[in-house]
């Protein structure tokens, strides 16, 4: 019953598979193999565009150095405030920008608001040597609390920030939970709509590590192979973080890991629901959900070993806990956390 979210799953068999296979036979480092050197292609036919693909370790690090190539030290990034790259990634884009700013916005389920977003750049003292000046915004696909930008919202933001000369730029960390929701090609909620860049994640969607910096603006990728480099992201043999992508792209094999956690998640949803004394938060989209129980329920719970976090934001009377499913939740897993859960709330 751990619930705490994507990454404490296993490895996908095929991606450990592909592990073995390219420990088969030695390999030049540093990129320059046979596997590393087939990822333009084939993101390229995924994205429907060219591209430039550049692998990494970790999502921080695709964040930052994505948001690193496209922002001066005295520039802003735009983004939500409760985005990973605010919350959780200890300063790093700040770090590898040189000191850019992270201007935060509100907005409901982790999204941003095109009305928003143009005001705030309305007030942001562009050409003013007193502020700093907009140069990307970055938006979360699945956001952190759950939510899913439709394409028309995504290209709505996209052109308020292109109409101020910055770079639109996408944390993917669980981009295949939110296509697989949105039911679209990749390409349309991405370049289509109007993004630049994207941090495309595979380590929450099964693979063991390994994310991949996704350029729509080829241009990008020349500047951030020497961010990757100084960062220490140029993994020397880098032949197996790219046998993960390979084989995460490999018949669909993402959206696929992608839609299982969702439907885990819709079935936990879905039931929770029915019992008496649980509420759900907010619109379950992808694999994310959070649910407010009684604490004493909360407390049983964790006294059974359920893994879940308790959301910060929560208020005391109301205690809300967040539960992820993942690429290997299975039915097994839901239904003990469903039965325990009824048990506590003697139903």
């Amino acid at each position: 019953m751990n619930f705490r979210s994507d990454n404490v799953g296993a490895v996908a068999p095929a991606i450990l598979d592909a592990i073995v296979a390219a420990n088969a036979r030695s390999a030049a480092g540093y990129g320059e193999d046979e596997i590393t050197a087939r990822l333009d292609g084939l993101f390229g036919a995924l994205f429907e565009t060219e591209v430039r693909v550049l692998p990494v370790l970790t999502g921080t690090a695709a964040n930052a150095l994505a948001l690193a190539a496209a922002t001066p030290p005295y520039g802003a990034i735009y983004c939500h405030e409760a985005a990973h790259i605010e919350s959780d990634e200890c300063g790093a884009p700040e770090l590898f920008t040189g000191g850019a700013k992270l201007a935060l916005l509100p907005g409901e389920q982790g999204k941003i608001d095109p009305v928003v977003l143009a005001g705030a750049l309305a007030n942001s003292g562009v050409g003013d040597v007193h502020h700093a000046q907009p140069a990307a915004l970055s938006l979360t696909q699945q956001t952190e609390t759950g939510g899913i930008y439709a394409i028309d919202q995504i290209a709505a933001l996209a052109d308020v920030a292109h109409g101020h000369a910055m770079t639109v730029h996408m944390d993917g960390a669980r981009f295949a939970n939110a296509v697989a929701a949105l039911d679209c090609a990749p390409a349309d909620v991405t370049w289509r709509a109007g993004v630049d860049m994207l941090s495309f994640g595979a380590t929450k969607g099964g693979a063991m590590a390994a994310e991949a910096i996704v350029l729509f603006r080829t241009e990008l990728a020349e500047p951030l192979a020497y961010y990757r480099k100084r960062a220490g992201q140029l993994v020397s043999k880098m032949r197996f973080v790219s046998a993960q992508l390979e084989a995460y792209l490999a018949d669909g094999l993402w959206l696929d890991l992608g839609r299982h956690a969702n439907a885990m998640t819709a079935r936990l949803a879905a039931e929770l629901a029915a019992l008496p004394g649980a509420h759900i938060e907010g619109v379950v989209e992808g694999n994310e959900m959070f649910v407010t129980l009684p604490e004493p329920v909360i407390a049983g719970l964790e006294a059974e070993g359920a893994g879940f976090h308790r959301w910060p934001e929560s208020s005391p009377t109301s205690p809300t806990i967040r539960l992820v499913c993942a690429h290997d939740t299975t039915d097994a897993d839901v239904t003990a956390l469903l039965a325990a859960t009824r048990c506590l709330l003697e139903i």
